[in-house]
């Protein structure tokens, strides 16, 4: 395993495909599966993540997970931190009470949601997705501040490794 940051980084990129005009013409597709079935690739991923999130943002108290992607590497990033993590899912794929938004994808809409009583009033969570494409995930960020719990949003991070591929 390399141990670097700038090693991870290139064993990362290495893992990632390009599919262009997926799943639409004009759409580049970024194919992450390579990474999740190479062990080395994908601690290097949550490495990044952790050594990020540990030098940037010491306040975190949760990580949410914006589906599906952020099912992927958010549960392993917040078991590194020693954190909870809470699912942000397609409407309709909860049980409880919900509150939900709306957003824009580059290829259509969407509607997410999260359970009412994920979040405590005044913790510091991190989001954490995929891909930032069209910015209709930050739109997920907007919903927490309409909770009732008025969280905090400490940060969208949104993990970028499909924009470092060199394809």
């Amino acid at each position: 395993m390399a141990a670097d940051p700038e090693s991870k980084l290139q064993l990362v990129q290495r893992h990632i495909r390009a599919f262009p005009d997926f799943p639409k013409k004009g759409i580049l597709f970024r194919d992450i599966c390579p990474i999740l079935k190479d062990p080395a690739a994908l601690t290097a991923v949550i490495d990044l993540f952790e050594e990020h999130v540990r030098k940037n943002h010491q306040q975190v108290d949760l990580i949410v997970g914006i589906d599906a992607r952020g099912f992927l590497f958010g549960p392993l990033l917040a078991q590194r931190l020693g954190v909870g993590f809470v699912l942000v899912r397609k409407k309709g794929k909860l049980p409880g009470t919900t509150v939900s938004v709306a957003y824009d994808l580059e290829y259509g809409k969407a509607e997410a949601e999260i359970q009412e009583d994920s979040v405590a009033p005044g913790q510091k969570i991190l989001l954490i997705d995929d891909l930032l494409a069209t910015g209709g995930e930050s739109c997920i960020a907007i919903m927490f501040t309409g909770c009732q719990a008025r969280e905090e949003v400490l940060q969208k991070q949104t993990c970028k490794i499909s924009n470092i591929s060199p394809y």
